[in-house]
């Protein structure tokens, strides 16, 4: 499925959604889904920006600073093709949201960086786990079978 819109979601929209719609949009650009795909996030509540989510995106080019968290609610009448959520909680919200669309939603357990604790280099490490795990996540769905890999 090539979809033209996809949602990503998270609790708070303010880490591992806001990095995948980031890292969609790039891979997208390079030609993978197509490159007029459309991508949003949100989160069941909105958060703040996480600052180690800004850096880890950063330290591989790409900018996320200006990204602004959002609620479901905050979408109004977008529709998806597919709607990826990252957490239990989105899960659960993306399925009430979809029941009576023709929405495909796909459930990407992903874990929360900002329950790791330790040094800032530690917490950190597990932000650039949770951009890499969801970066190789994004080429292995979007890649056509036996393609180029972006």
């Amino acid at each position: 499925m090539r979809p033209s819109a996809i949602l990503f979601a998270c609790t708070m929209n303010a880490v591992r959604s806001a990095m995948a719609a980031a890292l969609m949009r790039h891979l997208a650009a390079g030609g993978l889904a197509g490159r007029d795909v459309h991508v949003e996030s949100a989160g069941v509540r909105a958060g703040d920006l996480d600052p180690l989510a800004v850096e880890a995106m950063g330290e591989i080019g790409l900018a996320i600073g200006a990204h602004k968290p959002r609620r479901f609610e905050e979408l109004g009448d977008g529709f998806f093709d597919l709607v990826i959520t990252l957490t239990p909680e989105a899960q659960h919200k993306a399925m009430e949201m979809t029941r009576s669309a023709a929405t495909a939603v796909e459930y990407w357990p992903i874990m929360d960086p900002t329950a790791v604790e330790g040094s800032r280099e530690q917490r950190l490490g597990a932000y650039r786990v949770v951009r890499d795990q969801l970066l190789e996540r994004l080429k292995q769905r979007f890649s056509a079978p036996g393609g180029p890999e972006p």
